[in-house]
């Protein structure tokens, strides 16, 4: 056996159990939310992280089956709004003891074409990179609205500015600014957005506000 075929194997073998343990996460996930129905307890902290970490389980198995595929995108309708707050309540858990507000101003709901893991993906990136951004207190705004027939997602920040000499190669697969950083976070987001006919890019940044956009044709 080659060593590509010995890698090709090996990631099937990964792929496999990974997704197996996965699967017991999210089993585990749906046994709590019975067994508080069950017992008439209504907690909607815990059923948000619930949620979301039903979500996350889901985004992780798709990746998971990329490995397998070159191919593994599933492009459907969905309410962008709800695709944003979504992403938001995700994003919520990297917080931790920091004093930041996420603030949402959406003034057009449209209807959107996307594959909805790859997008949330996307959106809990851009704003987990705002919060690490922020040192102690600050506030992330998600401004969405439509301009001729396309969809912009406004994402800024007033945590630290990203250099010029950096701009330009934050969307370059390795490159990173984050001592612990794999240099993959952006540029997955970027190629999996031009999947979904999308645009990802840096608007700005500057002391004051570090802004990224996402565009998107309306559906």
């Amino acid at each position: 056996m080659n060593n590509t075929n010995m890698v090709y194997e090996q990631s099937r073998c990964i792929v496999h159990e990974l997704r197996n343990h996965l699967s017991i996460c999210e089993l585990y996930t749906q046994i709590i939310k019975r067994n508080l129905e069950q017992e008439g307890i209504e907690n909607q902290s815990i059923d948000n992280a619930l949620n979301c970490i039903s979500k996350s389980i889901k985004i992780m198995c798709n990746s998971l089956i990329d490995l397998k595929s070159l191919n593994n995108i599933d492009i459907r309708e969905y309410n962008l709004k709800d695709i944003i707050e979504q992403g938001v309540e995700m994003s919520k858990v990297y917080i931790h003891d920091k004093n930041i507000k996420i603030k949402c101003n959406i003034k057009n709901n449209a209807t959107v074409l996307i594959d909805e893991n790859k997008f949330l993906a996307c959106i809990v990136n851009i704003i987990k990179n705002a919060i690490e951004a922020i040192d102690r207190a600050g506030e992330i705004n998600i401004k969405q609205e439509i301009i001729n027939n396309k969809i912009s997602i406004k994402i800024s920040n007033n945590g630290q500015a990203i250099s010029k000499e950096k701009q330009d190669e934050i969307f370059r697969e390795g490159y990173t600014t984050k001592s612990t950083g794999s240099g993959l976070g952006l540029h997955i987001c970027s190629e999996n957005l031009k999947a979904q006919s999308g645009i990802l890019r840096l608007n700005k940044s500057t002391p004051k506000v570090t802004e990224f956009e996402i565009i998107l044709p309306v559906a």
